[in-house]
């Protein structure tokens, strides 16, 4: 429990330092190549939560968040079953050999 408080905690300091960070870029680029004005810590802020609705980054991955399934995580009895099931949904039969249309991995 104290650890996902911490894990929050560490990411929350990190969005508000990257919107003050967002804004010291803007306010030093953006009004002298336009005719935009400054923008204050919390327009910083709104954009950064806009940014992050729109473009969907800033992902976290927690320690179940990303999952590796494919055939490089596994050993060779459950690669050995992952190819046997990717040539049947492929059209072809595991026992025929030549039929699979990819390469061994």
């Amino acid at each position: 429990m104290k650890r996902k408080f911490l894990y929050g905690l560490f990411y929350l300091t990190v969005f508000l330092l990257l919107s003050g960070a967002l804004m010291f870029l803007w306010n030093a680029i953006v009004p002298q190549l336009t005719d935009l004005t400054v923008i204050n810590y919390w327009q910083a802020l709104g954009l950064m939560v806009l940014c992050r609705i729109l473009f969907g980054g800033f992902r976290f991955w927690g320690p179940m968040g990303r999952q590796h399934n494919g055939p490089r995580f596994m050993d060779d009895t459950g690669r050995a079953a992952f190819k046997d099931e990717w040539r049947k949904r492929r059209g072809g039969s595991s026992s025929e050999p030549g039929t699979s249309v990819e390469k061994d991995i």
